[in-house]
């Protein structure tokens, strides 16, 4: 295909030259903003080892003489690379109706499983916890396979079978009636008959079936679509930041008609069409991936960074009984490095780990291009480093886990807005499913609001940037989601005393006289925690880890979906194990007005109480995190403070405090202790100066330099105060 954007200076010169004759404009296409000429029938693919390029296949017959030298001449220039713009609406389109297939099942399951197959609440939303789970999970291994063994492009072409064959198999359960229990009407499904074996394991397998698929589509395709434009040397970032938006302007319209349009046919026309219609989306979404698969750019798979953790883990066992060097040992031939590394020496913080690359025998550990003979027996500082940083913000990380299992408690809101009245008019009401829609809705505004008004307003009036930093941002959140608990917790109290006032006790599906608004805002409170806290892990994770580390936020974060779905389902089994007992009525009992909700609600406030305290403890041990956009090295930071010593670095603060220069020069003069004169005798004596401003830090030098290193932290640290005066207005400047 040959494709460019399509501005209207190109749509002027493409009245002038049409596509070639036989070869027609692609409709589609250009409703995307893209001017695409159609040549699949005169167009193959051709692998040569590592590069991808793509031939004419088409006699020169077949082109018109007037436009036969224009249209082989475009067909040659568009056959040189593969990938670009005319990938990026079949990745979009892949992601968005796959989105809302995935994205509609999951509001009104609870539904389904209790209406359709009979099952109680407790074991209905422990099939929804595992089943999340496994969906937040998966993703990580097949982030791992997709890196190590098979590429993005297969990873998502079987993922998207996976979760086809899934989403099919569940709307066959809602088809064909033997394989779910037959219909009850009693509002109780312990009053009905229990689904077999055999039927549950219909169910349950698509469950996992589209567990798998989220393993390959929901790890893989981001970043696939950022390998199309890896050959966009002219206007990357422009290229690959619209590419950004679509994806994430197409997903959030997805998300928004799963729980409105999807949620309202659920109700209205019954799980046949309310599942079909998903089944059929995403046949779509498949069929619009694989039809451009001739032209998509298919990076090969490479060293996954899960294995790099792996071979540091191993190689620091072998290597236990290893003596490691001195602390203050500064020979960098010990250690294993990259080429050009600034890490010469590994930090000090879990020592254990420098083991994995210590060099034992150069000839035998170092090939001749100075990388390791085996990866598995000598690993570089860099993969150590990694692994210590994944390492140290583990308990902060942690303190997510509690976060999700309150958010994953979704079914019991529904459950709860369907007693309730949900009419905004007299002949429209809200379904119980859509709910969810004000924590979206929330998390939307309140993003907007705080990075659009709030931030730039605090700036102003303090007249400096003001922001929070990201563990704060992350502890606030926390303490937002208890107050959502809170919220709900107040709610149910009331709506079930109502429910027993009103003689509405055994009735558990008759609709209470209290508004289901009262549950907005359990959900609003909800979506500023998911802001402030989602957010600020994303920000804390960046900042934290290398740059080699980057994409591992994500991968860490659906980890923690993951393993906040096993504590839910723990913490729920314990409950109506325990609350049970005796023959006594269960909290998460079926019957919503028997039970007590409530103090379910308690018991969360509670553990997210704990949770809050348990962050402050794990923020208080990781200690000051590194700000964004601040990743500077000490060895930078030196060289700075060194550039300014030596009178160079004044122009970098031409709009800053004019005193700096002058207490620089102070400081040098103390430093040097010889003044002007020194100055002027050339750089052949700075290097006996250094060390002897290095005796006089560590005051090894007699009495006068004691006296003299007194004098420099003090001017040190005033020239540190009156650059974070001005550095503000530094970092707006920018350094030269």
């Amino acid at each position: 295909m040959l494709t460019q954007l399509a501005s209207p200076a190109q749509r002027e010169k493409e009245k002038a030259f049409p596509c070639p004759k036989g070869l027609k404009e692609c409709r589609f296409c250009k409703f995307l903003l893209l001017s695409v000429c159609e040549v699949w029938p005169c167009l193959y693919l051709k692998e040569a080892g590592t590069d991808s390029t793509m031939e004419t296949k088409a006699d020169p017959s077949s082109v018109t003489s007037d436009q036969g030298e224009l249209g082989q001449q475009q067909i040659s220039e568009a056959g040189r690379k593969k990938g670009g713009l005319i990938t990026m609406p079949f990745i979009i389109a892949n992601e968005a109706l796959a989105s809302v297939a995935s994205t509609a099942l999951s509001p009104n399951m609870i539904l389904y499983l209790m209406q359709s197959y009979n099952l109680g609440v407790a074991k209905a939303t422990n099939i929804l916890f595992l089943w999340n789970g496994g969906s937040s999970f998966m993703p990580l291994v097949g982030a791992f396979l997709a890196d190590s063994y098979l590429g993005r492009f297969l990873s998502i072409c079987i993922g998207s079978i996976f979760s086809l064959m899934g989403i099919i198999l569940l709307w066959l359960t809602a088809v064909i009636p033997q394989v779910r229990p037959p219909h009850c009407s009693s509002p109780l499904p312990q009053n009905c008959k229990q689904a077999t074996s055999g039927q549950l394991s219909v169910l349950i397998s698509a469950f996992v079936l589209m567990s798998l698929g989220a393993a390959g589509t929901a790890s893989s395709s981001l970043a696939f679509g950022a390998d199309q434009f890896k050959n966009y040397n002219d206007n990357y970032q422009k290229v690959l930041e619209s590419f950004f938006s679509w994806y994430y302007a197409t997903s959030a319209v997805a998300v928004v008609t799963s729980f409105t349009v999807m949620v309202y046919i659920q109700d209205h026309y019954g799980w046949k069409v309310g599942f079909g219609i998903p089944a059929g989306l995403m046949i779509l979404a498949t069929m619009s991936f694989f039809i451009a698969s001739p032209l998509y750019v298919k990076t090969k798979a490479s060293r996954s960074l899960l294995t790099g953790f792996a071979q540091v883990i191993v190689v620091s066992f072998k290597n236990r009984k290893l003596p490691l060097p001195p602390q203050n040992s500064d020979d960098i031939d010990v250690y294993h490095h990259q080429k050009d590394s600034k890490l010469n020496v590994p930090t000090d913080k879990l020592r254990f780990l420098n083991k994995a690359c210590i060099i034992k025998n150069p000839e035998l550990d170092i090939a001749p291009d100075g990388s390791a003979s085996d990866p598995w027996s000598l690993c570089t500082i860099e993969q150590v480093e990694e692994l210590k940083s994944l390492i140290k913000v583990i308990p902060i990380w942690s303190t997510g886990i509690m976060m999700s299992v309150t958010h994953n408690q979704g079914s019991f809101p529904l459950l709860q807005a369907r007693t309730m009245d949900r009419h905004v008019t007299s002949g429209f009401q809200i379904p119980p499913g859509s709910f969810v829609m004000f924590m979206i809705a929330s998390a939307i505004i309140w993003i907007v609001l705080y990075d659009r008004v709030l931030i730039p307003l605090a700036s102003k009036i303090r007249g400096k940037p003001v922001r929070i930093s990201p563990k704060n941002r992350i502890g606030i959140g926390l303490a937002i989601s208890c107050l959502s608990l809170v919220s709900s917790a107040l709610v149910e109290t009331v709506r079930r005393r109502k429910a027993i006032q009103e003689g509405l006790q055994n009735k558990p599906l008759a609709l209470v006289g209290m508004s289901a608004m009262w549950l907005v805002p359990h959900h609003v409170l909800g979506g500023i925690a998911e802001a402030f806290n989602k957010i600020g892990q994303n920000e804390f994770y960046y900042s934290e880890f290398p740059e080699t580390m980057s994409s591992i936020s994500v991968a860490i974060l659906g980890l923690s979906g993951g393993a906040s779905s096993l504590v839910a389902s723990f913490v729920l089994n314990t409950v109506n194990d325990v609350t049970s007992r005796g023959g006594k009525e269960s909290w998460i009992s079926d019957n919503i007005n028997k039970g007590h909700y409530e103090r379910y609600y308690w018991l969360l406030v509670i553990l997210s109480a704990g949770n809050v305290l348990y962050f402050l403890v794990c923020s208080w041990a990781y200690g000051p995190g590194v700000q964004k956009g601040s990743k500077v090295s000490e060895e930078s930071k030196e060289e700075e403070l060194t550039e300014l010593g030596n009178g160079v670095g004044k122009e970098k603060q031409m709009e800053g405090s004019k005193e700096i220069p002058s207490k620089e020069k102070e400081l040098t003069e103390s430093r040097n202790g010889v003044g002007d004169k020194k100055e002027k005798e050339g750089s052949k004596e700075i290097p006996s100066k250094e060390k002897e401003l290095t005796e006089s830090s560590n005051i090894v030098g007699d009495e006068k330099e004691k006296e003299g290193s007194k004098e420099i932290s003090l001017k040190e640290k005033e020239i540190t105060e009156l650059r974070n005066g001005v550095g503000d207005q530094k970092e707006k400047e920018g350094s030269k």
